[in-house]
This record gives structure tokens, sequence and C-alpha cells, in this order.
């Protein structure tokens, strides 16, 4: 509306420069007087909205929980009271979960397991609120027992990077997580493994375990 306004009051005044007859160059004069009052009226009615900016929101870090698990799902325990159902926020990933929980007593908690054991189902996935805490309920992609909720690399897998560099640099790898995880005759085999193959005594230190 504004650009028409504009455009007619343009028009209206180049007729007014060329009009010569006194009526005519009235009518001009009051037409473009209520034009601009318009005009002035329509920009005064448009005014600039602000945007809110959100508020902050501080979570305590719910780190105390349960969980058990059975071949197909995977179920946590958040011990919390006066929690509402409707302001329990989960956002389940495949490898990821984050639950935030809002105003409970006026404070706000947040539960989150950046990389799981293994992946999930995140659309089959559920939040229940109960009386004394709340239980998620992960769906597992593939059938199978967790060792963990985090996801944890496997000490044992040699280091494929490492061991195309250097023929040994796996088997070296292997034998000290193995060392440092295994018992005492576990030690002493391995310290025996490790000197004979220092001194030249044997070039695979590998060979005492089979």
């Amino acid at each position: 509306m504004g650009d028409e306004l504009g455009l007619d009051l343009e028009e209206l005044k180049q007729l007014q420069s060329v009009a010569k007859r006194p009526r005519v160059i009235s009518l001009l004069s009051s037409e473009i007087f209520r034009l601009e009052k318009l005009s002035n009226e329509a920009t005064a009615q448009v005014k600039p909205v602000p945007i809110p900016t959100p508020a902050k929101v501080n979570y305590a870090v719910l780190g105390s929980f349960s969980w058990d698990q059975d071949f197909e799902k995977v179920k946590i325990y958040l011990s919390l009271e006066g929690v509402d159902q409707e302001k329990v926020e989960a956002d389940f990933k495949e490898m990821s979960i984050d639950i935030k929980i809002h105003d409970v007593q006026g404070k706000n908690y947040r539960f989150v397991v950046p990389k799981l054991n293994k992946e999930i189902v995140p659309e089959k996935c559920k939040v229940l609120v109960k009386p004394t805490r709340i239980v998620l309920t992960l769906v597992k992609a593939s059938k199978g027992n967790w060792l963990d909720l985090h996801f944890k690399e496997d000490k044992l897998k040699p280091n494929l990077e490492k061991d195309n560099k250097d023929p040994m640099a796996g088997i070296m790898d292997l034998m000290k997580n193995m060392y440092e995880e295994g018992d005492e005759e576990m030690k002493k085999t391995i310290a025996k493994a490790w000197t004979d193959a220092r001194s030249g005594k044997t070039a695979d230190p590998m060979k005492s375990f089979r």
C-alpha cells in the first residue's frame, strides 16, 4: 500500500506542476494533501517488531542412574521425583541420547550419553515418567548383549594404521594391553617373551602364546 501511495503522490505532483486552471490546481492540492496524510499514518503504524532473545536455560547434570537390558532393549532408570511428563524433552539418535527435564521444583535437569555402546532405533525409543523416577527404553538396532552403556574402544583390537607402518607395532600394542589387564602369570609370560624378542632369542614375541 505504501508503494502505491507514493506512486500516486508522485504522479499528482507532476500534474500539479503543469496544471494552469486554479480549480484543477486546487483539486490536485487537496488530493495530494489527503494522500500525504494517509502515507504518514501508514508509516507510523509499521513499527519494527523486536525479536525476543531466548533466555539461557541452565541444567543440573543427572549423573546417577542405573540400567539393565535384554537382547532387544536397554532400560535406563533416572531417580527424580516431581517430574511432569509434558516437560520432558527427549532427543534419541542412533548413537546418542539427550534427555532434558524442565521445571522440577524450580530446577532443570539433563541426562546425556554422547556415544552409546551400540546403535539404537530412535523412533522406537520412549520415555516413561513414574512418581519417583524416569524410565528410558532404548530399542537396540541389532539384538545382543551390551558390555556397557557407553561406547568404549576395544583395547585388544590392533591399530591397523600402525601395523601398516611397522609390522611389529600392532603386536607390541597388543602385548602391552594384555600385560596391563592380565594376571601375574600372564605378566610373567609376556615379560619373558618381550625380553627374548629384544635379546634376539626370538623374532616373534607372540611365540610363547602359541
